[in-house]
């Protein structure tokens, strides 16, 4: 006969240990729906003004960091803005993100946001990074060097320069 119980009880912790999602992924769902209201709320400004309102909001998240991942993040966001001025910062559950006609590029998430030891700076499938049959999409960022802020200026200015994801990988 099958089981009635819930996996919560299988796995032997009880229904209030076991939610499915982390407190931080509830959290940045929370944030999601949050973003998407202002963003329906904004539909009837002009583009400049919701791009303005955007990176307002870009710029607030990354005030509210600790001063660490503020740092880094407010180095990351001059670098994308220097190397892909065309990406529209916005923001992304909770994280200062980049896009193309709406959709993200890439992001970074404070090592706050999932109690992580680093930061990351993250590419979406939207980004034309395409290298091979396997290539990094995220990297961890603990400081930034002269290097490292080249890197990601390279990296950016790849995400953007190739068209769409996709249109240059080869079929077999």
């Amino acid at each position: 006969m099958p089981s009635t119980k819930s996996p919560a009880e299988v796995s032997g912790t009880t229904t209030e240990q076991y939610n499915g999602f982390t407190a931080e992924e509830r959290a940045a769902m929370k944030e999601h729906a949050r973003e998407e209201k202002k963003a329906a709320a904004r539909r009837s400004s002009s583009r400049a003004e919701k791009e303005a309102a955007a990176e307002r909001d870009v710029l607030a998240k990354i005030a509210e960091m600790p001063e660490a991942d503020r740092v880094l993040a407010e180095r990351i966001h001059e670098i994308i803005k220097t190397a892909a001025p065309d990406l529209a910062p916005k923001l992304w559950y909770g994280m200062p993100a980049y896009a193309r006609d709406g959709k993200v590029v890439c992001h970074f998430q404070s090592a706050e946001k999932f109690k992580s030891r680093y930061a990351t700076l993250g590419f979406s499938d939207q980004a034309a990074l395409d290298d091979g049959a396997m290539w990094s999409t995220a990297y961890a960022v603990r400081e930034l060097t002269a290097a490292d802020e080249e890197r990601i200026s390279a990296l950016v200015k790849k995400a953007v320069s190739r068209g769409r994801p996709g249109q240059n990988r080869r079929r077999k």
